[in-house]
């Protein structure tokens, strides 16, 4: 299974319990902004708003603060000049990353991404140099512990590709524009989602069998998820669960 959707779901238990939950709304309030500002404030004809907004509500974000992002991004408020920004280059043990940015200065993102990728091991490429590695898709997350994949039928019947146990998690693959389709058709089979989001999941992986490779792969992306201007952060790598067990109990 993906190492990418390992990483997912740490990122979601690493949220779900931040004390740091203000910089979180931040970034969810930017993406939706953004979003809104490049594809129009209706969710319904804008899948990369929908699933923006389906993303802040997981991590319980109020309604209110959901709104005034789209505002702003429809012209109701001050968007500012934030902008996307796409980073790719290469981590320890040659996994493939690409960063996702909001920002208001490329040049000052730019060179803290960079920073990152230097100081844990990594190197920051050109553009294209990994992103033909990856391709943008829905993913949806479940406890496999609580469910079956006989129970995400449903996915499949409103446009799911796939459904794979990943780890203690089901993962359920569809294309970018069925997230919402795939994720309303779970909450109405009562299939609690752990997580869903629009993300960039890796045609093939890196197996990161050594502990000192996953541990420094880990570092570089917390570094780079924890960065202010950073949207998501994607990579192929493929860790075995005992190691990353390891790994997260060390850090």
């Amino acid at each position: 299974m993906s190492g990418h959707s390992k990483w997912s779901s740490i990122k979601h238990r690493k949220a779900a319990t931040d004390a740091k939950r203000g910089q979180l709304f931040t970034k969810l309030a930017r993406a939706i902004t953004v979003a809104a500002r490049e594809g129009g404030g209706d969710p319904s004809a804008n899948h990369t708003l929908a699933a923006t907004i389906e993303k802040a509500r997981g991590y319980s974000m109020p309604k209110d603060n959901i709104q005034r992002a789209i505002d702003r991004g429809t012209g109701a408020g001050d968007a500012g000049q934030i902008e996307r920004a796409t980073y790719e280059g290469y981590g320890p043990a040659g996994v493939a990353v690409m960063v996702e940015a909001l920002t208001d200065n490329r040049n000052r993102t730019s060179a803290e991404v960079r920073h990152a990728f230097d100081k844990h091991g990594g190197s920051l490429g050109e553009p294209g140099s990994v992103a033909w590695q990856f391709e943008s898709k829905g993913v949806v997350m479940v406890d496999g512990g609580r469910y079956s994949e006989d129970d995400l039928m449903p996915a499949i019947d409103a446009g799911a590709e796939d459904v794979a146990a990943d780890g203690d998690s089901l993962k359920v693959l569809s294309a970018a524009e069925d997230l919402a389709a795939v994720r309303s058709a779970l909450a109405d089979a009562g299939v609690e989602v752990q997580s869903a989001e629009l993300a960039m999941e890796p045609k093939a992986v890196v197996d990161v069998a050594e502990e000192s490779d996953a541990r420094a792969v880990m570092r570089l992306m917390d570094a780079l998820d924890d960065h202010d201007d950073v949207d998501s952060v994607h990579a192929n790598f493929d860790i075995p669960a005992e190691i990353l067990e390891q790994v997260e109990a060390a850090a």
